[in-house]
């Protein structure tokens, strides 16, 4: 997850731009195509970083709630990000309503990695 958000990343800030000002046009329109592009990055990647804590941790907690984690922090990754990048590739907007079930599923997953902290015995 972490390696494909740094190649995204890296289509955004160098492929993206151009492509998107042919297609949209607009100045404005292509840079905030372009921040939507950047912030699902974002996400991405700090949930490739939690997808790390929560590996590491489950050797030493383990438990339900870190596998709730990972398969929260992944689902949401998968919708939010994926929906976004989407978005910005093909201009489906109706994809931008689906978005929130992505950021729904990373708030669940940070919400079970704080109650695998708060109920672990190490």
């Amino acid at each position: 997850m972490g390696a494909l958000g740094v190649g995204l990343g890296a289509f955004g800030a160098h492929a993206l731009q151009s492509y998107l000002g042919a297609r949209a046009g607009d100045g404005d329109q292509a840079a905030r195509l372009l921040n939507t592009w950047e912030i699902a990055v974002r996400y991405q990647m700090y949930h490739a970083l939690a997808l790390l804590l929560a590996a590491a941790l489950v050797q030493r907690v383990g438990g339900y709630a870190l596998t709730v984690t990972g398969i929260s922090f992944t689902a949401g990754v998968l919708i939010f990000s994926g929906c976004l990048y989407a978005l910005v590739l093909t201009g489906a907007r109706w994809l931008g309503a689906v978005v929130p079930v992505g950021g729904v599923l990373m708030i669940v997953g940070w919400i079970a990695l704080l109650w695998a902290g708060l109920t672990s015995r190490s």
